[in-house]
């Protein structure tokens, strides 16, 4: 599903050289549900958007789904990311002035798929996640978790070969938070593969295997996850 191989990513900041990413060596197999775990500057933010075709490195070579990325272009990218990844976000980034419909059907339209079967995978999507009822509100008519399980709809919609989420129960209370988290694991049971970015242990222990990263490199990876949690 995921393999990264030698993956460095240096920034200039002036006469500095920050390693953000310093040689990260990665296999994510499909199916897998992983936590990517680290502290503030550790370098898994960058690694998120490596993993999601955000950003490019400054050297190493990358695979999704068997296809190299490394020397792709801009547009190659984004039509990568619409075919292959699904983004959960913190922030939830929904559009305001869609409706939670419109807003899970946004990337079938960038696929080009027809009006019908938009509207029917994207229906679809909101019942999976029980927001049916809730499919023609706007966000501001929605409280976070709400908007949390379109956002789950959004990134279920166009059927991805991977899940990323990017700390997706940060803006949430701990009861919605954890029903995110049950979501997540619903959906890896599924049979997605399901990569969670987060820095915080409690969080971490609901994927099968654990990734920590400190100062861009790996530091351990393990499926003995309470022994990583607690550790």
């Amino acid at each position: 599903m995921i393999r990264i191989k030698n993956m460095y990513k240096i920034y200039k900041m002036g006469d500095v050289e920050v390693r953000a990413l310093n040689g990260i060596n990665l296999h994510i197999k499909p199916k897998e549900f992983v936590s990517i775990i680290g502290p503030s500057g550790s370098g898994k933010s960058t690694l998120m958007n490596m993993i999601g075709c955000l950003d490019t490195a400054t050297s190493g070579e990358y695979w999704i789904d068997g296809i190299p990325v490394e020397n792709m272009s801009e547009d190659d990218l984004a039509a990568l990311r619409n075919e292959k990844i699904g983004f959960i976000f913190q922030g939830y980034n929904l559009l305001p002035k869609l409706s939670a419909l419109e807003n899970v059907e946004l990337p079938l339209i960038y696929r080009g798929i027809d009006s019908a079967r938009r509207r029917e995978l994207a229906e679809a999507a909101l019942y999976r996640v029980g927001m049916h009822d809730r499919m023609h509100h706007k966000p501001k008519e929605l409280s976070g978790g709400q908007q949390q399980r379109v956002a789950i709809a959004r990134a279920l919609s166009n059927k991805p070969s991977l899940i990323l989420a990017d700390e997706p129960t940060g803006a949430l209370d701990s009861r919605t938070g954890a029903e995110v988290l049950q979501m997540m694991k619903d959906i890896h049971k599924e049979g997605n593969t399901v990569v969670l970015i987060t820095h915080d242990s409690n969080i971490a222990r609901n994927a099968e295997r654990v990734v920590r990263i400190a100062d861009g490199v790996i530091t351990s990876d393990t499926t003995d996850v309470k022994d990583v949690v607690t550790g």
